[in-house]
């Protein structure tokens, strides 16, 4: 239907537009006769296609407002459920709870939204008398009632009350600490009413942008800890923390802090509960010590865990069961800021009751919401474990990233090669459930260089549970060809720089475990099967490998009293990947020039002399070098270990 094609297109559009709707927010329909076709519950306006809108019969839904449902509120919100689901003709979506009110204005497209601006107004203390001001008899405002059934009857009342006064249909209902419906024929008329609207506020309450902060150095000395306190209640937390200049005001003081201290709209209650914590203390001690006192106490009042932290001196930090669900807390407390900012001009901020609070809290529609944004339950070995994969833009460590997202970690892709290595990150999230990847540009032999890598992990995902040393290089050549420059440059990689990744990461699994003291951390090296054996013309790979089995079981030594654990995987060779099989450099054209191998002519005589060694006539993938470091990361008994990985190539005694 051409409608079903409007109504996408206008959902898509509002649905990508931060201004218009957060976290996937608001829902939208058409109507004709027969049918509604309205947004299901769970779904995203962004991504929705046809599929993502339930479809109801108009005749059965006029039953709701016929039907006198019980005095108790839980029963009676359960009988209207059962009334809208036997209404729906498509058995596989729940319709968004608000479809009675779609139902109930005559406007074929009706599109509502909770945009900040709008927000701005009808969360603040003047919503009724300054919404009259505004728009007169141009819209219908409705006080805050509880959503739901009653909400569905006040604004049947109202929009009856208008026709009878005006003699035609309401375009705009303005509801307090909620949002916007608007209804017309076509979806360019529902824009055009937005566009008025939203002018008309602006002209009162026009809301800067705020420039972005950086995220104080501090960060590292704080964020992993919060992390570790909060995980202590239940499952391993993600932590995302963000900084702005409109951050840095609302966090400047306790005062501050009050304006945006309790929910403004049930939005905010579903993603980030009704309570927040702020946190000011005199230095990084005094401010870990307070966030401890703090979190126990928050949690014996009130049961779960903070999702949001306002920290002085550092930001916003949102807690969360995976890294998606904390974008989506930042997303919201952030609008949140902004809403209180524009209800400045307004005469301030209109929170909530802790009654109103309530409703929401333990009501089934919500708590349902809050599932379908939690995603869909799989449960991978690395859950909210926080990776780090060095040389991960493509080859070996590639493919253990890629293995390693697909067990639900949240993926750092370190690399120099920064085109590879964003499009690495974006094939990961793709595929991501709630975990993310991002790449972050790294020289592994650089110390400074490190030191951002471990900043930018520690604000994206809240600290680090498994560094995974695999960035490495390989220069073939013998003693006569060999240069000292190329020798110290295979050295500085694939030495040098796997003590100075253990140090960065080792710093931050110290202080985690400080906080939790039945967690591990795992430094892994890939190392290699010439770090085990000898390399004819390969002195310079194989002595750094050599070296990095001795600074394995040398850190892994130091670092057991603080429970981390560190480790070697040894794999043989990935004949296919670039590393071996690129046409232009790669080893098997490096090893023929080399005479690495007596009497080869071509490519394919390397290819089939060293396929020749494995027993097990095969060369070693990405998959399974992950499957031994999924064994490392699960054991609590095994460290300073060189697990071979190489088809029975090299047997250890």
């Amino acid at each position: 239907m051409k409608e079903i094609e409007q109504l996408i297109e206008i959902s898509r559009k509002y649905g990508r537009d931060s201004r218009y709707v957060i976290a996937g927010g608001g829902n939208t329909s058409y109507k004709n006769d027969e049918k509604l076709w309205i947004k299901a519950s769970g779904r995203a306006l962004a991504t929705i296609d046809e599929a993502g809108f339930a479809v109801l019969d108009r005749d059965k839904l006029r039953i709701i407002g016929d039907r006198t449902y019980s005095a108790d509120a839980a029963m009676r919100e359960e009988e209207v459920k059962n009334d809208l689901a036997a209404a729906c003709l498509t058995a596989d979506r729940r319709p968004s709870v608000e479809t009675s009110l779609h139902n109930a204005m005559r406007a074929r497209f009706v599109v509502h939204l909770h945009p900040t601006a709008v927000n701005g107004l009808m969360c603040s203390r003047n919503a009724e008398t300054d919404t009259a001001r505004l728009f007169g008899d141009e819209v219908v405002y409705i006080p805050y009632v509880d959503p739901g059934y009653t909400l569905f009857r006040e604004v049947e009342r109202r929009i009856a009350a208008f026709r009878e006064a005006h003699g035609r249909e309401p375009a705009v209902l303005l509801l307090q600490n909620h949002g916007i419906f608007v209804g017309a024929d076509t979806v360019d008329e529902v824009e055009n009413v937005y566009t008025r609207v939203l002018a008309r506020i602006g002209q009162v309450a026009a809301l800067p942008d705020a420039d972005e902060a950086d995220i104080p150095a501090c960060a590292q000395e704080i964020v992993p800890a919060i992390r570790m306190m909060l995980s202590r209640h239940g499952t391993l937390k993600t932590l995302r923390v963000r900084n702005s200049k409109r951050i840095e005001a609302f966090a400047s003081s306790a005062a501050e802090f009050e304006h945006v201290a309790a929910p403004f709209s049930p939005d905010a209650i579903v993603y980030c509960r009704s309570k927040y914590v702020y946190l000011d203390a005199a230095d990084t001690d005094a401010t870990l010590a307070l966030a401890e006192k703090t979190v126990e106490r928050f949690v014996a009042e009130n049961g779960y865990t903070p999702a949001v932290l306002l920290v002085r001196g550092l930001g916003l930090i949102a807690a969360a069961d995976s890294a998606a669900e904390g974008d989506t807390i930042l997303d919201v407390y952030e609008d949140m800021m902004k809403i209180a900012e524009s209800a400045r001009s307004f005469g301030g901020e209109h929170p909530m009751t802790e009654a109103q609070i309530r409703f929401i809290d333990n009501w089934e529609v919500e708590n349902y919401r809050r599932r379908a944004a939690a995603g869909n339950g799989r449960r991978g070995r690395l859950e909210n474990r926080t990776v780090i994969v060095t040389g991960a833009a493509q080859g070996f460590g590639e493919g253990i990233a890629r293995c390693l997202a697909r067990e639900g970690a949240n993926i750092v892709v370190a690399d120099l090669n920064e085109a590879a290595g964003l499009a690495t990150a974006e094939n990961l999230n793709r595929e991501a459930a709630g975990n993310r990847a991002v790449f972050v540009r790294t020289d592994v032999a650089d110390t400074d260089s490190l030191r951002r890598l471990i900043h930018e992990t520690v604000c994206r995902f809240g600290g680090l549970d498994v560094f995974v040393s695999n960035a490495g290089v390989l220069r073939a050549g013998g003693l006569e060809e060999m240069t000292a420059g190329t020798f110290e440059f295979v050295t500085k990689i694939n030495y040098n720089a796997y003590f100075y990744c253990a140090q960065a990461a080792s710093r931050i699994m110290k202080l985690q475990n400080r906080y939790a003291p039945e967690n591990y951390g795992d430094i892994i090296q890939i190392n290699s099967k010439s770090g085990l054996r000898g390399s004819k013309a390969n002195f310079a790979y194989a002595g750094g490998k050599f070296g990095g089995i001795g600074l394995t079981q040398s850190f892994a030594l130091e670092l057991a009293p603080y429970r981390i654990k560190v480790n070697a995987v040894c794999p043989g060779n990935f004949y296919e990947g670039p590393l071996w099989s690129n046409p232009e450099n790669g080893l098997f054209l490096q090893y023929l020039k080399a005479g690495k191998v007596p009497g080869a002519k071509t490519v394919d005589d390397v290819r089939r002399y060293y396929m020749s060694q494995v027993p097990m006539g095969k060369g070693t993938s990405p998959e399974d070098v992950t499957t031994a470091i999924l064994y490392l990361i699960a054991q609590t008994c095994e460290t300073g270990q060189a697990l071979p990985v190489t088809g029975g190539q090299v047997m250890m005694n």
